[in-house]
Parts: structure tokens; C-alpha cells; sequence
């Protein structure tokens, strides 16, 4: 399959492991920000073909399992709201809340709760039914952000007053900047996410990797471009280069998506946003321009004050950060597991635990 198989070349793989070896000196840390690349890691055992000097650490990755218990427990309490249509992408459906109730339990309890693989196939949902409220789960990082601010822009221009958002969406350069801030930072190099470049270019990663002193390179998904990438950034590590490099050239372009772009800044402004175990990260977050704040369903629906509390059973917020890896969790494959997950990285398609499980079970 074209853009599919020559990524996966076996022949390709070697060349690149042994280029790796070549050049490798001394212990370097990379942390890879894509859950999609955590998982093609751990599926291809990539880690495992590594020279032991060089560690890959799994980022926060995954819009999924940093959404806030908040605005979890905001989603299920829409989804039981009788009046309304909740609709979501698939891998929401068994994110736990605080009480360990999910979109899929309120579902199976009555709620009309429906996975869309769009929020444009809301928005005919709210046309179909002008008599309810139909609320999209609008999660995701930038990669997603253009079809969000697409169907508002479409809800407005069609006068469609039945239709919200919930909105969650991330942004990844700030949770970024938070990592090298810290003061346990070990991170030495990035590999970028290549989708999210897509719609955003990598422009914006240039003053990061200045103002830190880390290599950045943009990478794909496929066991190629992530062993391209590494070396891509190892070459950078040993030589004492700090650039942003684009590994991941078929699909990102310096600019990125500026259509996309102009899109998003119309309907969306930058927030303060909660991120599940790891604590609120400045202007990490969107929400909806005052233009288009009747789409925003937290002035459209009335919410109780409450304190929401995260499980201290799950450290998801060590997994996110790169602190630890899933397999270095107590619960891991005991009382953590898909069919009963204690946090989000277990049961998103996207979640580094949900990798390890499903990959890894043995590791000790």
C-alpha cells in the first residue's frame, strides 16, 4: 500500500538501527509527543532495537486521556440529560470519571449517547432532531481543532440554534514547554507530532528548542519515520546542534494548514486549560470566540459548583510527563486494566498504558 508499506520496510528498519548505533556515544533521553507514535513504539518493539544508550519516553500524547475529570463529569451529566443528544468520538465513551461512571454506562443506562466520527455529522444530527439539544465532545489537539471550528462556523452560518460544544481541545507547545520547565526534566530531544504540524507548521517550535536547548524534529507514524526521526535527532544530540527538522516531509510543510489556520483563530481563542493529572497549563487550551459563544454549552446548560478530585490510585500524570512508564504503575494489569480502567491512558486508543497492555503485558 502506497505511503503504508516502504514505512514499514524491514531492509529501510536495519539501516536505520545500525545508523543509530553508529552515531550513538553517550545516554540520551527522547521523548516522543504522538500517542500514535507510543503505540507503533511499543507494537514494533522500536525501543527494543535501540543502542541501551538511548531511552525513549512517552509524552502526553493523547487529547483523550488529558482531558479533565471535570470535563468528563460535565459530559456525563449531558449525556443523562433527557433532553439531550450527546455525541462524541468513539475512544471517549470509557474515559472514567470521578465516580468511575462513563459515557458508555450513562449510555447503557438510557442515555442517547452517539459516537460520530465527525462533528459535522452533528451538526445533520441537530438538523434531524430540532426538538432536542445535540452537544458535541469536541476533543482532540490541533489536528482535530479545524473540523471542530468548521462545524460552528456551519452551525452559525445556518442558523442551527440546537446545536453546542463541550469543548476539551489541547494544545501541544505549551504541555511542551511545561516539560522542559520542570525542574526533573530530562528530556534531551523531541519528536514532534506529525499531524498536528500538518495544521499548524512547526514554526512556532523554533522559539522552544532556542529557549530550552532541544532538538525538535517533526515525525510521522510508521516504524521508518520514527527510527528516521530519532537518528534525525541524535544526530543533532552528538554534534551539539539545536534545530527544528522536518522528518515527516510528505505531510508538513514550515506554514502548515493556513486556511486551517485563519479557521481556527476566527472561532477559537487560546485559555488556560486543565490537563488530567498533570494540573492547569496557560494557554493550553480553546474555547470559543464571544462571536460564537451561544455554541458553548457551558453557558447553554447549567452545571453545579463542585471540587472534583482525581484518583490518587492512578498516576497517569507520571505516565504523561515521561516521569514513569505504564508497567512501573502498581495497578498496571492488576486493578488498572481495559475492562476496568482506573484513568484515561488504559482504554484511549492513544494511551500509553493501553499500548503496554495490549503489547506488553510481560514487562517487569
Amino acid at each position: 500500500m502506497k505511503f503504508v508499506d516502504e514505512y514499514r520496510n524491514a531492509e529501510i528498519t536495519r539501516k536505520y538501527v545500525a545508523a543509530i548505533a553508529r552515531i550513538t556515544t553517550r545516554p540520551w533521553k527522547i521523548m516522543e509527543i504522538c500517542g500514535g507514535q507510543t503505540h507503533s513504539i511499543v507494537k514494533y518493539g522500536i525501543d527494543k532495537l535501540l543502542p541501551p544508550e538511548i531511552t525513549l519516553i512517552h509524552g502526553p500524547g493523547c487529547p483523550v486521556c488529558v482531558t479533565s475529570v471535570d470535563l468528563i463529569d460535565k459530559a456525563i451529566a449531558l449525556a443523562a440529560n433527557p433532553e439531550v443528544i450527546f455525541c462524541s468520538f468513539g475512544d471517549m465513551l470509557r474515559i472514567p470519571g470521578s465516580h468511575s461512571q462513563d459515557l458508555l454506562s450513562v449510555k447503557a443506562g438510557g442515555g442517547d449517547v452517539r459516537i460520530v466520527y465527525s462533528p459535522l455529522d452533528a451538526i445533520k444530527i441537530a438538523q434531524q432532531n430540532p426538538e432536542r439539544q445535540v452537544v458535541f465532545f469536541a476533543v482532540g489537539f490541533e489536528t482535530t481543532v479545524p473540523t471542530t471550528a468548521m462545524a460552528v462556523y456551519r452551525a452559525s452560518q445556518l442558523g442551527i440554534d440546537n446545536f453546542s460544544l463541550l469543548v476539551a481541545h489541547v494544545l501541544v507547545p505549551p504541555a511542551m514547554e511545561l516539560i522542559l520547565a520542570a525542574p526533573n526534566n530530562c528530556v534531551d530531544g523531541f519528536l514532534a507530532a506529525g499531524h498536528v504540524c500538518t495544521v499548524t507548521g512547526y514554526q512556532e517550535y523554533q522559539a522552544i528548542a532556542q529557549k530550552y536547548h532541544t532538538p525538535i524534529v517533526v515525525t510521522g507514524f510508521e516504524p521508518v519515520d520514527i527510527l528516521q526521526g530519532i537518528y534525525m535527532c541524535l544526530k543533532q544530540l552528538e554534534t551539539g546542534r539545536v534545530e527544528v527538522e522536518n522528518q515527516y516531509a510528505r505531510s508538513v510543510s514550515y506554514e502548515g494548514n493556513q486556511t486551517a489556520q485563519r479557521l481556527i483563530s476566527e472561532v477559537f481563542e487560546t485559555v488556560p486549560r486543565q490537563w488530567r493529572g498533570i494540573g492547569t497549563i496557560e494557554t493550553s487550551g480553546l474555547r470559543l470566540q464571544n462571536e460564537y459563544s451561544k455554541f458553548d454549552a457551558l453557558n447553554r446548560f447549567r452545571f453545579k459548583d463542585t471540587t472534583v478530585q482525581e484518583t490518587t490510585d492512578c498516576i497517569s500524570g507520571a505516565i504523561l510527563q515521561g516521569i514513569k512508564k505504564p508497567h512501573q504503575c502498581q495497578a498496571f494489569g492488576k486493578h488498572c486494566t481495559p475492562e476496568h480502567p482506573l484513568g484515561a491512558p488504559m482504554v484511549s486508543s492513544e494511551g500509553a498504558c493501553a499500548a503496554y497492555y495490549r503489547y506488553r503485558q510481560l514487562v517487569s
